[in-house]
């Protein structure tokens, strides 16, 4: 039991690059420790692009799966967690492009009233699962749409090659998520507006 809790400390102590050594050599556990290592990263990008649990371990399985096939050619002059990142979204945004499910959302765009060109005035206490709330109440190409350019930093130019859409569709879907964004909000948590 000694000799077990050692080795682990010792794994732990590994430092990126030497388990990318490891990994590139086809050492399994050093595979492992490197998925370990890195599992709550992949899955907190993989569940902003799918609002299903098991679908964002697909994605971070897929994502895995490509980081080991090409670990050997990875510069280790750049961080790992960026050069996962991009693959981890590459690999969302495939599984989106597959899925196909462009035109389908969670609510009828029809069901969000005219918003005020004035912003909802914020409450301080809105806490981190609020938010994952709203934004999972998004469709599903807004959602994409506002995590790419919001989150990701990629310009509409991007976004449209990377979804198969127009620069101003990519444009259109941003706005119109802000746009939900705010009704769900004032609809969810302000309570001023829903007095009014």
């Amino acid at each position: 039991m000694l000799l077990m809790g050692k080795r682990e400390k010792n794994e732990q102590a590994l430092s990126d690059l030497e388990l990318i050594r490891r990994c590139s050599e086809g050492e399994v556990r050093a595979q492992e420790l490197l998925y370990r290592r890195y599992f709550s990263f992949a899955m907190s990008v993989a569940i902003r692009y799918t609002c299903d649990e098991g679908e964002a371990m697909e994605i971070v399985n897929d994502s895995y799966m490509k980081v080991l096939d090409k670990i050997s050619g990875f510069d280790t002059t750049r961080p790992f967690r960026s050069w996962y990142g991009k693959i981890l979204v590459n690999s969302a945004i495939d599984n989106y492009r597959r899925r196909n499910t462009r035109h389908s959302s969670h609510i009828q765009i029809s069901e969000i009233e005219a918003t005020e060109e004035q912003e909802p005035e914020i409450d301080a206490e809105l806490f981190a699962g609020d938010i994952l709330y709203l934004f999972m109440q998004l469709p599903e190409n807004y959602r994409v749409t506002f995590n790419l350019f919001e989150i990701e930093g990629y310009t509409h130019n991007e976004i449209g090659q990377m979804l198969g859409i127009t620069t101003s569709s990519s444009r259109s879907n941003l706005a119109r998520a802000k746009k939900v964004l705010r009704e769900l909000y004032i609809k969810n948590f302000n309570p001023v507006k829903k007095e009014q």
